[in-house]
């Protein structure tokens, strides 16, 4: 009633306001429409709803059509791109995913990798202002800072020597929380007990690496250091050693051995790594010594070592090195230096952590997916002379057959001919495919099924090192590949790698397909699409794919290669080489997703 008692202008007035209303919904709807379906805003809009969805729960019927047309040629388009908050995913150290996982013994952060039909079909991006790289050397030095715009290092470790923002660059100076004055000054420390320069050591891993600046200064000693540590609240600290061009992986020290064979490092580094080496009965520092060669050097600075209110722990680390017989070479301020025994251990002893010698069923080079023991490996239980001071030095190693190629039939005869075949097909690659190997535009490279290494050796001369990949599921060589001084690790490569998006220059792999084939059955474990695209992830915009394998595998992947968005080209073998293979030859293509280049 009260409305019919208004004055006649007023209630024109709000039914005018009313109609306005509907009048302006109903014109914001048709824009909208015009815009989703005749603008760029329209595609990119949906691609980022079906992908963030597709990220979330992707639809494992979905999934396996869409690799089916895939790896049939009737896929024409590329596939998707991935949410943009996706640019630095690592499928098996998604903290998203594993911080539901067991807290013991770090379980949480070790690889933990989705099954195939719960992983996204879709290419990592760049991130927005993403840059090609800074060429080495001069990338061991400062880095873009627009390719991984992560400041949370530089803020609390810049005081300390890590790394500094400067401009549009990251610098690195050098240092580290146990050498703020640089890593130079520390190796030189170092030099007084250790024979750093004179090629008898080679291969030394860095436990819980920071930025990897010691690793990048021993470059300039001619040995070969490993960098790793877990993917933490440091945010992205190996994805920073791998921009710089340093060797690193992402790796835990849980519940698991690391996935090396046993006495493969001349010489390992823990510099403030916080590693609990005499927890769980020792068990850090006997991983610590199967890794460890005889005759090799051990090296740790910062807690417990000297170190204020850790009397008990520094008495304990100390007891545990006397029980495998390590002999004391010096404790330099908070920094102590073990050299391992060369012959067999000392143990069985009586020690308070109860260390034995693993029985003979222990086969101390199987180290994938291998829970951790608590027993010593024994040096007996591996054939071969291994130990620092027997083994050639650099480079000489390098060449020479190690013993532990015995262990395959014809081993020696099997390594020089590989030795010789790869330097002929490295020769090929720089000559006719025009491959830019000994250039800066090629760093960080990696071999997926490198065998004996003879594709890293064949490169020694160049810029670059070589991430030697040995299948899993293939015969053990890793071990022969750590004698010649070339670094590596087991891997499987129907799972991803544990690496950051864009880390290599160069990926090659011989015997493609035979990386997703079970070597018994001869049938596919996995999917190639899913292989690709995880090279995808790993390579860097404008890198390079190389891969040899039988006509019918080349034809099959070239024609899946723009589904990735690779460009590829297809090219005979070299003359010399027997055999039918083919060699494909692609680049990956520097896109970006369409929000960051409006």
């Amino acid at each position: 009633m009260g409305l019919l008692n208004m004055p006649a202008s007023k209630r024109n007035t709000r039914q005018w306001k009313l109609l306005d209303i509907i009048s302006a919904a109903f014109f914001g709807l048709v824009i909208i429409f015009f815009l989703m379906v005749f603008t760029p805003l329209g595609d990119s809009l949906a691609a980022s709803g079906r992908q963030t969805l597709l990220l979330s729960a992707p639809d494992p019927r979905q999934r396996q059509r869409l690799l089916f047309l895939i790896e049939s040629g009737q896929h024409h388009q590329p596939i998707e791109a991935c949410p943009a908050d996706s640019v630095d995913h690592m499928p098996c150290e998604d903290p998203r995913r594993n911080r539901q996982l067991s807290r013991e013994m770090n379980f949480y952060r070790e690889r933990q990798c989705p099954l195939p039909d719960e992983t996204p079909l879709c290419l990592i991006p760049p991130p927005d202002g993403y840059k090609i790289p800074v060429r080495w050397p001069q990338s061991l030095d400062k880095i873009w800072h627009s390719n991984m715009p992560y400041n949370k290092i530089a803020d609390r470790k810049g005081h300390q020597g890590w790394m500094k923002e400067s401009g549009p660059y990251f610098t690195f100076p050098g240092g580290g929380t146990m050498f703020t004055e640089g890593a130079d000054k520390y190796i030189e420390k170092l030099k007084q007990y250790i024979p750093i320069s004179d090629g008898t050591l080679r291969t030394a891993l860095d436990m819980g690496c920071g930025v990897a600046s010691f690793g990048g200064s021993m470059l300039a000693e001619n040995i070969t250091t490993l960098s790793f540590a877990p993917r933490d609240s440091h945010k992205a600290q190996i994805q920073f050693a791998l921009e710089r061009g340093i060797p690193a992986f992402v790796a835990m020290l849980g519940t698991r051995r690391l996935p090396f064979p046993a006495f493969s490092f001349d010489f390992m580094h823990c510099s403030r790594c916080l590693i609990p080496f005499t927890a769980y009965n020792a068990t850090y520092f006997i991983e610590v010594d199967r890794l460890l060669r005889p005759g090799g050097y051990l090296v740790i600075s910062g807690p417990p070592v000297q170190w204020p209110k850790q009397d008990k722990e520094w008495a304990d680390l100390q007891a545990v090195a006397r029980a495998l017989c390590y002999e004391l070479i010096a404790v330099d301020g908070n920094t102590v230096i073990w050299k391992k025994p060369v012959g067999e251990s000392c143990l069985p002893n009586e020690n308070e952590f109860g260390i034995e010698l693993c029985d003979g069923s222990d086969d101390p080079n199987y180290a994938w997916y291998f829970k951790l023991k608590k027993c010593a490996s024994g040096t007996s239980s591996v054939v071969g002379e291994y130990a620092v001071g027997t083994i050639p030095k650099w480079p000489e190693r390098l060449i020479k057959a190690p013993s532990r190629a015995l262990a395959l039939k014809n081993g020696f005869d099997v390594f020089e001919a590989d030795t010789r075949r790869w330097a002929r097909r490295v020769a090929y690659y720089k000559k006719s495919l025009n491959l830019k190997l000994g250039t800066p535009a090629i760093r960080n490279v990696m071999d997926m099924n490198a065998f004996f290494g003879g594709f890293a050796a064949a490169l020694v001369s160049d810029p670059v090192w070589v991430m030697n990949v040995v299948p899993a599921r293939k015969p053990s060589t890793l071990s022969i590949i750590y004698d010649r001084g070339l670094m590596g690790v087991y891997h499987d490569w129907c799972e991803p790698f544990s690496t950051y998006p864009r880390t290599y220059d160069l990926i090659h792999a011989a015997g493609f397909e035979s990386l997703v084939k079970n070597p018994s059955s001869k049938k596919n474990r996995c999917n190639l699409v899913d292989l690709m695209a995880e090279i995808d992830r790993m390579l860097r915009p404008e890198g390079t794919v190389v891969i040899r394998d039988s006509p019918e595998v080349i034809d099959k992947v070239s024609r899946m290669a723009s589904a990735v968005r690779w460009t590829a080209v297809v090219h005979d073998k070299e003359p010399e080489s027997h055999g039918r293979e083919k060699i494909l030859v692609a680049t990956k293509n520097f896109w970006k997703l369409p929000s960051a280049s409006q």
